[in-house]
């Protein structure tokens, strides 16, 4: 299996401020419906976005990437005997998937994510 790029996320200190600009910028539309304190990002393609408030013990504000993978659990063993350090362990997002983040040697966050349901 390739592990194609699958999701990205924006980590903004202020949504709405962030919808704006970015709506002015890329003419991305929004939708804030479907999880609580999660908006999607609709920018007219592939891979899909999302947006979503810094949480207060985040260190910063930022984009993710996560990439798509067969098993959380190989992923983030490999990824453990590479070194890496699990920041997010395999999380589950309900009737989706789920998700994990570890960073690699250089400290940069990497997003994996496995589906509910194999294509």
């Amino acid at each position: 299996m390739n592990n194609p790029l699958c999701h990205w996320e924006l980590m903004v200190s202020d949504v709405k401020k962030a919808q704006q600009f970015y709506g002015k910028v890329f003419d991305w539309k929004f939708d804030d419906s479907s999880t609580p304190g999660y908006t999607l990002i609709q920018t007219g393609s592939e891979p899909t976005g999302g947006m979503m408030a810094k949480p207060s013990e985040a260190p910063a504000c930022g984009l993710g990437s996560y990439f798509l993978v067969n098993s959380i659990e190989q992923t983030l063993s490999k990824a453990s005997q590479a070194k890496a350090a699990v920041v997010c362990p395999k999380t589950e997002i309900p009737g989706i998937g789920w998700f994990a983040v570890f960073t690699d040697p250089d400290g940069i966050p990497v997003g994996i994510f496995e589906a509910s349901e194999k294509k």
